[in-house]
């Protein structure tokens, strides 16, 4: 009787000790993967929190292309526009250096005096191209060897830029029509502006600003 009491109660500590146990080991294992989880998810944060950076420095690598490529196209503009004014510049340098080398024999004046140029136009007129003829005639009846220098001059309404381009316009047409017209070979003349720079007369009157619309065409032997 004593030993089957004993054997019992052996079976009761065994069963209470593995019950200890497996509660103790579960209590364990939950806390393991409370761990885990725990630094799975700071893993992923870290990730984020990375990815989040690196797409920040794409947008910002991104932006100061940007700005680097307007700034070439800047930059290539002002280049192309200085090339082109330099050009200009050194034109009227090589066109004065070939007529400094000759005489001025007399030369023809086409203002707006006399009805010539109007404002702000560069067509011709019929009276400026009865002068044209008249001075075209004499050249030929001297059989003259000459070169023309046409300068084309503004008054100084506008801007520069614009009364540079409109003085040359004005010399170039008197250009094209000796040649079309009066068959003086293109080689034999030269255009030249300088815009409102050389008045004749002051720009604060209507008649000193009609004087200043010229085109002025010098005969050099």
């Amino acid at each position: 009787m004593m030993f089957r009491i004993v054997r019992m109660m052996s079976g009761l500590v065994l069963v209470l000790a593995v019950g200890v146990f497996l509660m103790t080991t579960g209590c364990a294992t939950k806390k393991s993967v409370r761990d885990g989880l725990a630094a799975h998810d700071a893993k992923i944060a870290d990730i984020e929190t990375q990815v989040e950076a690196n797409q920040k420095r794409i947008e910002e690598t991104g932006q100061r292309l940007e700005g680097v490529k307007a700034e070439a196209g800047d930059a290539k503009r002002i280049g192309t526009e200085a090339g082109a004014q330099a050009g200009q510049a050194k034109t009227r340098a090589d066109q004065a250096f070939d007529l400094a080398k000759g005489k001025l024999l007399f030369k023809v004046v086409l203002s707006d005096v006399a009805g010539h140029f109007e404002v702000n136009k560069y067509d011709l007129s019929e009276e400026a191209r009865k002068k044209l003829d008249d001075m075209a005639a004499k050249l030929k009846s001297e059989n003259a060897n000459v070169f023309l220098e046409i300068q084309g001059h503004t008054d100084s309404s506008g801007s520069e830029d614009h009364n540079l381009e409109l003085g040359q316009r004005r010399a170039e047409a008197v250009r094209q029509y000796l040649n079309a017209n009066q068959g003086i070979p293109l080689h034999k003349m030269s255009v030249i502006s300088f815009g409102e720079s050389k008045p004749t007369a002051g720009n604060d009157t209507r008649d000193g600003r009609a004087q200043n619309r010229r085109v002025e065409i010098r005969v050099l032997s």
